[in-house]
């Protein structure tokens, strides 16, 4: 009774008969049903699965105009013997063995074992989620992006973007980015100044792989963002950590010991310090005495709601010594992983070859859903709605920190999604996280963002992009109360 190894697939993804397809092709593919056998009557079927036997009936019609089953008369449905040929089958028992290879010794690099700052992928189902770079979901616009996404399935559509790109991104984006997004920065480019990334982090990975080898020095600001560390250290072990003040990162003497750095000036990661200007002409007269490359991270620009917007560093760069990588997940969701980063065109010559050998580009309709995004103002229209909730949120959980840690929070003065907190002395963070899991809250820890043998374990960082604004005192009180 084949009918009884059938179960429908968990999820609830797609109409009744989708699913009983899915289930079907699964088995086929799986070699559980045998190609001699016809397989379960609609009938039979229907009554185990608890659906019509209509809907079991266009399912299998449809299986067969796919190829999948053929119709025999008076016999019923079987495997279209077609269909599993060129597939490589092999006993069983074969497919299961155990590894013969000492990795330890053939893998040239380790990332794994690289430090984390790590998220739980069920953040979401956290009642208190203080945690950086996630959406909330109740601010997407939903209804927007599918009217751009219809866009990208039109027949015109399909056929312009369906073809072979070879290293080319889509021009509407590219154009998108150099009239729209690139301005409000303070940044000029020419399109081909502008090269499309699987987000911010590819970005990154370009420009390490471009710039280091094992004989060049990269500097990197302490505290800072761990995976940029993680990118560098896969091209080279000279690293150089950079220290970083109340004004964002310190053009000190280390400087002339980088070939080089990497800054988030607008929007120090972690602790959410703004560059002045006066900082920034200083910091590019010194990598222009000591010829240093400089890779700018604005990963948070578009959440400048407090105050004058603050134009990048590279509208400062008269050098061209700037490499500008910019995000457009950060207000979109970080699922579509799209950003782009600005520099000479001979780097982004280069950049574009070196992606090429990766995976040509980015997938052409992604980019096509978000150029018509942009195109019709959606982004425009999200950017100041989440302006808006974000601002909210900023203000309630400054109040909390100045009342529960007076003078040990910084307030970010230009908006953003997170505060940087300086704990007790005595408070350890990551025993602090550990329980405060229990509780329903998720943070941050910020020794993982710090170098060195002797990591301060009393900071911690707080994100509100995810939590909605009536559950962060909540949230805080109950935080509080572990912390004492």
């Amino acid at each position: 009774m084949a009918e009884y190894l059938f179960q429908l697939p968990q999820h609830n993804k797609g109409t009744l008969q989708s699913r009983v397809q899915e289930m079907i092709v699964s088995a086929i593919l799986t070699e559980h049903l045998s190609p001699d056998l016809p397989i379960p009557s609609s009938r039979k079927l229907s009554r185990q699965l608890s659906v019509a036997r209509n809907t079991v009936v266009h399912a299998y019609q449809n299986l067969v105009d796919k190829g999948f089953l053929v119709a025999r008369e008076r016999s019923g449905y079987y495997i279209n013997p077609e269909i599993l040929k060129g597939r490589i089958n092999m006993p069983r028992q074969s497919r299961l063995f155990d590894s013969k290879v000492n990795w330890n010794q053939s893998l040239a690099v380790f990332p794994e074992q690289f430090k984390q700052n790590q998220k739980p992928g069920n953040w979401h189902q956290f009642p208190y989620p203080f945690i950086c770079g996630q959406y909330d979901k109740d601010l997407f616009p939903i209804s927007d992006w599918r009217a751009c996404a219809r866009e990208a399935v039109t027949v015109r559509s399909i056929h312009d973007w369906a073809k072979d790109k070879v290293d080319q991104d889509y021009p509407d984006l590219v154009s998108q980015i150099h009239m729209n997004i690139l301005p409000r920065r303070g940044v000029w480019a020419e399109p081909n100044e502008i090269l499309i990334t699987l987000g911010a982090q590819q970005g990154i990975y370009l420009s390490a792989q471009l710039l280091l080898n094992t004989e060049k020095t990269v500097g990197f600001e302490s505290p800072g963002y761990v995976d940029a560390e993680n990118t560098f250290r896969i091209f080279t072990s000279r690293t150089v950590p950079l220290p970083v003040d109340d004004k964002g990162l310190m053009p000190t003497e280390a400087l002339s010991r980088c070939d080089c750095i990497y800054t988030t000036p607008s929007h120090h990661y972690p602790s959410t310090v703004t560059m002045p200007r006066s900082r920034r002409i200083e910091l590019l007269e010194q990598a222009h005495k000591h010829n240093v490359i400089i890779i700018e991270d604005d990963y948070e620009s578009e959440f400048n709601y407090v105050g004058e917007p603050t134009p990048a560093l590279k509208s400062l760069d008269s050098d061209g010594r700037v490499i500008y990588i910019g995000s457009l997940s950060k207000t979109l969701a970080p699922g579509i992983r799209l950003g782009f980063m600005v520099a000479p065109e001979e780097f982004i010559v280069q950049a574009r070859s070196l992606r090429r050998l990766m995976l040509r580009h980015p997938p052409i309709n992604n980019q096509l859903i978000v150029a018509e995004f942009l195109k019709r103002g959606f982004h425009d229209a999200l950017v100041n709605r989440l302006s808006q909730t974000l601002h909210e949120r900023w203000q309630v959980l400054g109040d909390l920190l100045e009342r529960h840690f007076p003078g040990n929070s910084r307030r970010p003065t230009f908006g953003g999604s997170a505060f940087w907190v300086e704990g007790p002395e005595n408070l350890d963070t990551v025993q602090l996280a550990a329980a405060a899991v229990k509780q329903g809250i998720l943070f941050e820890p910020g020794q993982v963002f710090f170098h060195g043998e002797r990591k301060p374990r009393n900071f911690f960082r707080l994100g509100f992009s995810s939590i909605p604004a009536e559950r962060i005192e909540e949230g805080m009180e109950k935080l509080v109360s572990l912390v004492r």
